[in-house]
């Protein structure tokens, strides 16, 4: 018994792994192999036209003015703080520069975003305007990135008009998702002067996900069957529809630039393709041969946010790095000379491990309903088949107190392989939604935990495991029970042909009697089943196939 047991726990395991692997695409990212070499490590910025020194300030140069104005917008309107240097006497500086700033992805409330790079550029001598974003119009499930540039424009000529600011020297400083829209304002509006483009994914959502997922969870440990759930997670069509924005394409916009680009990107950022997001707006703003002129900088140690941290007397803080603002002040007060003054390229040198593709699409689960009725559908099943014996068992209790028939039940043995698997699968289904949760909050911690990632994995596994090896129980039962009442009716056949009919019969052993007891079987097992063939296509029952 044992021995067949095990057999058929291992050729189960083995089916479970091979479903795993054809069911869904498997995940081999493209390493980088030309790496970009910064041709200095020092970020300043050089082209600054001889005369135009005494008119480019540093950063804390002015005093700043605050201002909370109002930009109207198509059937709504939306507040912005405007910040404008000042003169040593407390005027406003006159013909200044002004830098509209667009959000990345979140809510975007101007008093807490940007505060810091927008107070440091209006120190500098550049007037800043900080909108809150539109959010009637944005959710985690639609957005439309054409429909917010327009947005977005609206707060560009609000700033033109604005006293003290030069209407021909206005820009746009995007960050994160943020650079997905500016390049399409610059296009839709070639009077744009100058885009800075700050942690720029550059390639569609979707990819960007992927490879962001990739790299938090090779920083956080984790072991590498896991990698193959992020083209099936990143991948699929998400549950409820929606979300077409994941497969926006930015690059016909870039190619339509015509206005000076800053790319930005801190090399302790594991989100963003900073060598290729690089190398493809070079490429893109130069397809119809008339460049933008672009340059590129990168920061040691900074983050996302361009942000590094410092260590003070009550703690570690996170803060801009040192030169972001000084060289962003530079380079918008120094325009046009500043745009195409070597180096192109400067700074840390950054370190992509791999590309950033194109994800690949799951076939019979690329549609996520499907993925999450099929476990609500398991799950359902399991609990079902319980609940319907438990209510006929209720009923023959209150209303049938004299019936005689034999209540139901399952077969010997079987109830507790039944109880196994049934408790066994929804216990792994579980267990990997939790350990999958577990390790995005430590990726996004940028922290690691081997007891957590390693540990958790090797659990949810065995978990995996031991609800096989009672379906493995259940199966051989079954097929005894089977095999034993072919036996009996064999016994019985030859007993009439004898003519023994007074000799004890054969009994034939039973899988389960009476109606409930087999809705509770079917339902667990199909429920079961559902359900590991689930855990099996995220990777639960990889053997290296």
């Amino acid at each position: 018994m044992v021995f067949r047991t095990t057999a058929t726990s291992a050729a189960l395991l083995v089916g479970l792994a091979l479903v795993g692997a054809v069911a869904g695409p498997q995940w081999d990212p493209v390493p980088v192999s030309d790496h970009l070499q910064p041709a200095t490590p020092d970020t300043a910025i050089r082209g600054v036209a001889p005369g135009l020194g005494d008119e480019i300030g540093e950063v804390g140069d002015h005093e700043v003015r605050e201002t909370t104005v109002t930009v109207p917008l198509d059937g709504t309107e939306v507040e912005a703080l405007l910040r404008q240097p000042l003169d040593g006497s407390g005027e406003l500086l006159r013909d200044r520069p002004g830098v509209v700033f667009v959000h990345g992805a979140g809510t975007g409330r101007f008093a807490e975003a940007f505060t810091d790079v927008a107070s440091a550029l209006a120190s500098a001598g550049v007037a800043t305007l900080v909108p809150d974003k539109r959010l009637d119009t944005y959710s985690t499930r639609d957005r439309d990135y054409v429909a917010m540039a327009a947005d977005y424009r609206r707060s560009v000529d609000l700033l033109r008009t604005v006293d003290g600011v030069d209407p021909e020297r206005v820009g746009v400083y995007g960050e994160s998702e943020g650079t997905w829209i500016v390049p399409v304002m610059q296009a839709q509006d070639p009077t744009i002067a100058f885009t800075m483009l700050v942690s720029a994914p550059v390639v569609p959502p979707r990819e960007q996900a992927a490879f962001a997922v990739d790299n938090y969870l090779r920083n956080t440990g984790v072991p590498e069957q896991v990698f193959r759930a992020i083209p099936r997670a990143v991948g699929m069509q998400l549950p409820g529809g929606g979300f077409d924005y994941v497969d926006f394409d930015v690059r016909p916009w870039l190619e339509r630039q015509t206005a000076p680009v800053l790319v930005v990107y801190g090399t302790a950022d594991p989100s963003m393709p900073v060598e290729q997001g690089a190398r493809q707006v070079i490429a893109d703003t130069a397809v119809r041969g008339d460049d933008a002129p672009v340059t590129v900088r990168y920061y040691a140690g900074a983050n996302h946010g361009i942000k590094v941290r410092e260590e003070t007397a009550e703690g570690r803080v996170l803060r801009l790095h040192p030169d972001f603002a000084r060289d962003l002040a530079t380079w918008v007060q120094g325009l046009p000379g500043t745009a195409e003054a070597p180096p192109r390229i400067a700074g840390d040198t950054p370190n992509q491990l791999f590309l950033a593709v194109p994800v690949p699409q799951p076939r019979w689960w690329g549609n996520g309903d499907i993925v999450l009725g099929a476990v609500a559908a398991g799950a359902g099943l399991i609990l079902l088949g319980p609940l319907v014996w438990g209510v006929h068992a209720l009923a023959r209790r209150t209303v049938r107190r004299r019936s005689t028939a034999p209540p139901p039940r399952l077969g010997a043995g079987l109830r507790q392989a039944v109880l196994v698997l049934a408790m066994g699968s929804i216990a792994t289904t579980a267990a990997l939604v939790v350990y999958l949760l577990a390790v995005a909050r430590l990726a996004l911690d940028y922290q690691r935990d081997d007891l957590v990632v390693q540990g958790g994995w090797v659990g949810v596994r065995l978990l995996g495991v031991v609800t096989v090896v009672a379906g493995a129980v259940v199966l051989r039962q079954v097929a005894d029970a089977r095999a034993a009442r072919r036996t009996a009716v064999a016994g019985r056949a030859v007993q009439a042909d004898e003519g023994s009919g007074s000799a004890p019969q054969p009994v034939a052993p039973e899988v389960a009697r009476g109606w409930p007891a087999h809705v509770t079987f079917w339902c667990v097992v199909v429920g079961a089943v559902t359900l590991l063939v689930t855990l099996a296509y995220w990777g639960v029952y990889q053997l290296g196939i």
